[in-house]
C-alpha cells in the first residue's frame, strides 16, 4: 500500500502544485482571488488518482475485494502524500518568488473590496486582518499547515467517495 500511495499521491500532488504555479507565473498574479475556484477544480482533478490508487490496492493487494476501512486508509495515505508534495511545492514556489506571494494577494484582497466601494472603518478592518495574515503567514508553523489544509479535505472526502464505491467488487471487476 505505501509503494501505490507513494506513487499516485506524488503523481497527483505534483498535478497540482505544478498547474496552480504555472497559473500564478503566467497570469503574473492577477485574479488571484477568483482563481480560488479553479484551484479547487484542479485538486478535485488530479486527486481522482485516489480513486485509481484504491482500484489498485484492491486488485493487486486484496484479490478484487476490499473492506470499506482499508479502501479509506489507502485514499487517505494516497491524499497525504499528495499534501505533502504540494506543501514541498509550495513552499519551493514562495522560496523562489522571495515569498512575494502573500503581499501581493493581501494588496489584490484590498484593491477588490475597495473597488467594491468599501470605505471606513470596515476597511480598517480589512487592512488589519490582511496585515495581520502577512505576520502570520511568515511563519511556517502557520504557513504549512494552512497549505496543507487546502488540498487535504478535498483529498478525505475523495478517499471517502472511493471506499464506499470501490468497497463493491462488482464496480470496476478486476481483470483476470
Amino acid at each position: 500500500m505505501l509503494r501505490i500511495a507513494l506513487i499516485y499521491g506524488s503523481i497527483a500532488g505534483l498535478i497540482v502544485i505544478g498547474t496552480m504555479t504555472l497559473g500564478l507565473v503566467m497570469s503574473g498574479g492577477e485574479g488571484m482571488g477568483s482563481g480560488q475556484a479553479f484551484g479547487y477544480l484542479i485538486m478535485l482533478i488530479a486527486l481522482t488518482l485516489i480513486f485509481v490508487g484504491v482500484k489498485q490496492h484492491r486488485d493487486r493487494n486484496h484479490g478484487g475485494a476490499i473492506r470499506f476501512f482499508p479502501a479509506f486508509l489507502a485514499g487517505l495515505a494516497i491524499a497525504a502524500v499528495a499534501g505533502v508534495f504540494y506543501v514541498i511545492g509550495w513552499e519551493g514556489f514562495l522560496a523562489a518568488t522571495n515569498y512575494a506571494f502573500i503581499e501581493e494577494y493581501t494588496a489584490a484582497v484590498i484593491e477588490k473590496k475597495k473597488a467594491a466601494g468599501v470605505t471606513g472603518a470596515e476597511l480598517d478592518k480589512l487592512i488589519a486582518d490582511m496585515e495581520a495574515m502577512v505576520k502570520n503567514y511568515a511563519n511556517p508553523l502557520f504557513r504549512i499547515p494552512i497549505t496543507f489544509m487546502e488540498i487535504f479535505p478535498v483529498g478525505l472526502l475523495i478517499a471517502l467517495v472511493s471506499a464506499a464505491v470501490l468497497r463493491n467488487p462488482k464496480v470496476l471487476p478486476a481483470r483476470a
